[in-house]
C-alpha cells in the first residue's frame, strides 16, 4: 500500500519551537506577577508533560507551597495560558523559530505527489497557526486536511487520541499513512495508533527511547543540511526523500504481513 498521508507533529518536529515556547511562558509569568523563570534544564524536564497548560500544573504542585495556595494559581493556570499563547503569537510572526532543514522539502514532494497532509499536536490550533502562518504563508493552513489539536482531544500524547482523530478527518487508515514525531511522548502515541513513525529528535529530547521507531533520524536533512553519514545510509541519500520513504514504508508493510 503506497503512503497516502503524511502527519506532523510540530512543535520540535516541523520546527524547532522549544525555546521560543519556554520565553513565552516565562514571559507570561512576569505579566501575571509570578517570579517564576523556567529555565533551560527545567523546562527539558517539563516537556515530559504533554501540554502547556498541564506543565503549568505540575509545575505548581511541584512548588513548597500551602495546599490554599496551589489551588489558587491552579485557577490562574487558563489565564496564564492565555498570555503564553499570545506572546508566542507575536514571536513567531517576528520570525522565531525557522522550520527544520527537509521539512518544506519534504511537503512540497508530497503535494506534488497528491500524498496528503496532517497535523497531530499536543498545542492548540493558535500556535501552529501562528507557525504555519509565519513559515508558509496564510494560504496553507489549507494544505492540511486534519488539523488534530490538544484542545480536540480529551487524552494528550502519549495516548493515541490525537493521531485517532487526525485518521478520522482523514479517513484513511493507519497503514496508508507516515507519522513524522520528536519525542518519545509523540513516538508512543502514533505507535499507539498504528503508524509508521519517523522520529528526529531534537536537543530537547536526545537521549528518549526510540528504540520503537520505524526510522529514526537526526532530521530530514536537504541539499544544504545533508544527514550525517550513518542516517543518509538509512535514508538513502543526502536526504530523507518521499520516494525513500515509499521503499521504507512498504518494507515494514510487507515484513508485518510475512
Amino acid at each position: 500500500m503506497n503512503i497516502k498521508a503524511l502527519i506532523f507533529d510540530v512543535d520540535g518536529t516541523i520546527a524547532d519551537t522549544e525555546e521560543t515556547h519556554r520565553q513565552s511562558f516565562n514571559a507570561a509569568f512576569l505579566e501575571h506577577g509570578l517570579a517564576w523563570d523556567w529555565r533551560r534544564r527545567d523546562y527539558a524536564e517539563l516537556l515530559r508533560t504533554s501540554g502547556g497548560k498541564e506543565r503549568i500544573e505540575v509545575y505548581i504542585e511541584s512548588l513548597r507551597l500551602e495546599p490554599q495556595e496551589k489551588v489558587r494559581l491552579k485557577r490562574m493556570v487558563r489565564l496564564i495560558h492565555g498570555s503564553k499563547t499570545r506572546i508566542y503569537g507575536e514571536l513567531i510572526a517576528d520570525g522565531r523559530a525557522p522550520l527544520r532543514p527537509g521539512v518544506a522539502r519534504l511537503i512540497g514532494e508530497a503535494r506534488s505527489a497528491g500524498v496528503r497532509l496532517g497535523i497531530a499536536s499536543t498545542t492548540t490550533s493558535a500556535n501552529i497557526s501562528a507557525l504555519i502562518g509565519a513559515q508558509f504563508g496564510a494560504e496553507a493552513w489549507n494544505w492540511f486536511e486534519a488539523l488534530a489539536c490538544g484542545d480536540l482531544v480529551s487524552n494528550k500524547k502519549p495516548a493515541p487520541d490525537i493521531y485517532t482523530r487526525a485518521l478520522g478527518m482523514l479517513r484513511l487508515p493507519a497503514e496508508a499513512c507516515v507519522a513524522f514525531e520528536d519525542s518519545v511522548n509523540g513516538l508512543r502515541s502514533a505507535k499507539a495508533a498504528g503508524l509508521y513513525t519517523v522520529v528526529t529528535p531534537t536537543a530537547w529530547s536526545e537521549g528518549q527511547d526510540f528504540s520503537g521507531a520505524d526510522l529514526l533520524l537526526g532530521g530530514l536533512g536537504d541539499a544544504d543540511a545533508p544527514l550525517l553519514a550513518g542516517d543518509a545510509t538509512l535514508a538513502g541519500g543526502p536526504y530523507l526523500t518521499l520516494e525513500r520513504l515509499q521503499q521504507l514504508h512498504a518494507a515494514r508493510l510487507r515484513a508485518a504481513a510475512a
